[in-house]
């Protein structure tokens, strides 16, 4: 048995073992070894010749793996692929089916992630709520490139404070996810630009590490599977079609392209230039599915109220509406919806973004009858003007005409 089967950090011994998977593939893993069992199955003598390091750290790269870095022994998982040229059309159809009209920006995505391990990136979602669309056999397909540097999740593990299976991952997904509260959102949206998470293991002390992790979500829940809001460019959302025709040999074919698809993402050129923390700007990952989910996390209230300032805007054939908090609530009131004027004041300063008047002015004040028609009267006060293009371009489902 060769000494590099074992190592030494700090003052404990850790044996690097290959746990056999169901796939047929090894991953490499470091297991504590108590050293009076290597001294009995070695003797005396091996442990002098046992590699030792100060400590551990974890630095990813595909290209150019070191195992250690300054006498710290590295932690990331290096690629076991052979690259060469080859034939890789399977693979590629296979991203142009997952990311569509985005198929350029996908080969970036998956290039960045192969050849610049530590750039940040957006949260990848992948939704459909029909079956048979490729979202868990795309995840599995990574998981054969990336091998040990992609774990997967479940909501409830997200959720747990103890992170130190997946706090040094380069992919952490997430399939059938859910995530219902604020919080989890906020959390994940954190992680995804963040460069520092806290490491947390059972029975340990927090320590700060560096975090590379990129996330990606899949859901068959295209609406609301997630809580963001409609300034939100941190997500990428993608709506996955059917396959047409299934082929029960497809994750093997595309298991056999790998070494050929890995070659053709170094040797690509990328078609996109780093412009922003992300790479891809806003505009370029903006798609009608991150729409929908947006338009169906607004708030009850937002919602009807955008939709009374577009019924009023279409009755009147106005571009823009004059309005005071005041106006907005006695609107609402005629539902059956309840609010408030902080609420309302809430929603057009801070989720609209909308400044009122300084000082008290003269304005056209809408007034909703009970037969539901409106009327525009003469009023004053510090009000806000909404214009017709802002609920059209946030409040697609809502247009009347």
């Amino acid at each position: 048995m060769e000494k590099q089967t074992y190592i030494r950090v700090g003052t404990q011994y850790f044996k690097l073992v290959k746990a056999p998977s169901i796939s047929g593939h090894v991953n490499q893993t470091l297991m504590p070894w108590n050293i009076e069992t290597i001294r009995q199955d070695h003797g005396k003598t091996y442990l002098a010749g046992i590699p030792k390091f100060d400590g551990f750290t974890c630095i990813p790269d595909h290209l150019n793996f070191k195992s250690s870095y300054h006498n710290f022994y590295n932690t990331y998982s290096p690629l076991s692929h052979k690259l060469k040229e080859g034939d890789c059309s399977t693979s590629l159809d296979f991203v142009r089916h997952i990311f569509g009209d985005h198929y350029k920006l996908g080969l970036d995505y998956l290039q960045l992630l192969f050849v610049k391990p530590t750039q940040i990136l957006p949260i990848l979602c992948l939704v459909s709520r029909k079956r048979s669309t490729g979202k868990s056999t795309f995840l599995k397909w990574l998981k054969l490139i990336f091998e040990n540097n992609l774990t997967y999740l479940t909501n409830d593990s997200f959720t747990s404070q103890f992170n130190s299976d997946w706090a040094n991952k380069l992919l952490i997904c997430i399939d059938e996810v859910l995530f219902n509260k604020e919080e989890l959102t906020e959390r994940i949206k954190y992680l995804s630009t963040t460069n520092i998470n806290k490491l947390e293991a059972k029975g340990k002390d927090k320590r700060e590490v560096e975090f590379f992790g990129k996330f990606i979500l899949c859901s068959n829940n295209e609406e609301n599977f997630i809580k963001i809001d409609h300034h939100e460019t941190r997500f990428w959302v993608l709506q996955v079609p059917s396959i047409k025709k299934e082929k029960t040999q497809f994750l093997g074919a595309l298991a056999a392209e790998v070494p050929a698809f890995l070659s053709y993402l170094k040797n690509r050129k990328l078609s996109t230039w780093h412009q922003t923390r992300m790479w891809f700007s806003a505009e370029q990952i903006e798609t009608p599915a991150l729409k929908k989910l947006m338009q169906n996390n607004l708030n009850r209230v937002e919602r009807e109220l955008a939709g009374i300032l577009i019924m009023v805007m279409e009755n009147h054939d106005l571009e823009q509406l004059d309005l005071c908090p005041m106006d907005a609530l006695n609107a609402i009131s005629k539902t059956r919806l309840r609010t408030d004027l902080t609420q309302i004041r809430k929603i057009l300063k801070k989720d609209w973004k909308l400044e009122n008047q300084p000082n008290s002015n003269h304005y056209r004040k809408f007034v909703i009858w009970s037969d539901g028609s409106t009327t525009l009267t003469d009023a004053k006060g510090r009000y806000f003007t909404i214009n017709k293009n802002f609920l059209m371009e946030n409040f697609e489902d809502l247009n009347l005409s």
